[in-house]
């Protein structure tokens, strides 16, 4: 690999012989190097591939800003995101976790503490990224020796939160409001059958899956006809209770949902609840 830029003694941009282009990270691998140089590949400890957008170039513009040791410690963070989720996650999440680290330590070190009125919501709609934040606090404590709050971890989260794949600008759309959403409809349940739902039931975890598909894709929907309408007609006669309290939710949500939807939301309904009086 040719040596194309060199950010500093640790970082530089190089290419191969298929011209792709790589920011490398090592100790030295830049030092008394120039462009054009052959890169000494024994040096390399991380290697980010370039696709030739604008997310690369954000990429590149943050490396000129940002503290090497901070770049590579958002890449361990992003690789283990992606290991624990087993999920694939938009290439600029490199740019906006790493953008938004960098930015957090320097209020940290300015003594400023950022609260996160949806960590609450976050921590129980979504454990998993929540607990990917909470490791990346520990990664972050371990490299620069700073301790920080929870509500760091719920913002980490949101960076993980439903990012969409092979897209520019990955958007978390309008997370407030669909998480409030969600607490309100699992109310709903709650206030109808007059119980408290069991958050460590698989259903429970199943239900809460369903309900963020539903709202990504709620925007997108047509009306779908079930095709087994006798299906639908047996689940609304066996399941009164819970159909009636889809309906509830149905008029919270103040749409029209599809026959397809009001089944299986009813079901899941009838499950999560059912678990709960067992």
């Amino acid at each position: 690999m040719i040596i194309q830029k060199i950010f500093n003694n640790n970082a530089i941009v190089a290419k191969d012989a298929l011209r792709e282009e790589f920011v490398v990270m090592g100790k030295g691998v830049g030092f008394k190097k120039s462009v054009g140089d052959a890169l000494d590949e024994n040096l390399i400890e991380k290697l980010f591939i370039l696709k030739p957008n604008e997310t690369s170039e954000k990429f590149k513009t943050l490396l000129e800003d940002i503290p090497t040791d901070y770049v590579a410690l958002c890449y361990d963070i992003i690789e283990y995101a992606i290991n624990r989720l087993k999920t694939p996650l938009s290439d600029y999440i490199y740019v906006t976790l790493t953008d938004h680290i960098n930015n957090m330590i320097k209020l940290y070190d300015e003594g400023i503490k950022i609260v996160n009125p949806l960590t609450w919501e976050i921590k129980k709609i979504y454990p998993k990224e929540f607990e990917v934040g909470l490791k990346a606090l520990e990664f972050i404590e371990e490299s620069i020796g700073k301790r920080f709050p929870e509500d760091e971890a719920a913002n980490i989260a949101q960076h993980l939160i439903n990012p969409k794949v092979n897209s520019e600008y990955p958007e978390i759309a309008d997370l407030g409001r669909q998480l409030e959403k969600i607490n309100d409809i699992l109310s709903i349940i709650q206030y109808t059958f007059n119980l408290v739902l069991d958050e460590k039931e698989v259903s429970y975890e199943r239900f809460i899956s369903h309900l963020k598909f539903f709202f990504q894709s709620l925007n997108q929907r047509r009306e779908a006809l079930i095709e087994d309408d006798f299906l639908f007609r047996q689940v609304r006669t066996k399941y009164t209770k819970a159909y009636e309290c889809m309906l509830k939710i149905e008029k919270y949500l103040n749409t029209t949902l599809s026959d397809e939807d009001q089944l299986y939301l009813t079901i899941h309904i009838e499950r999560i609840t059912r678990k709960s009086i067992e």
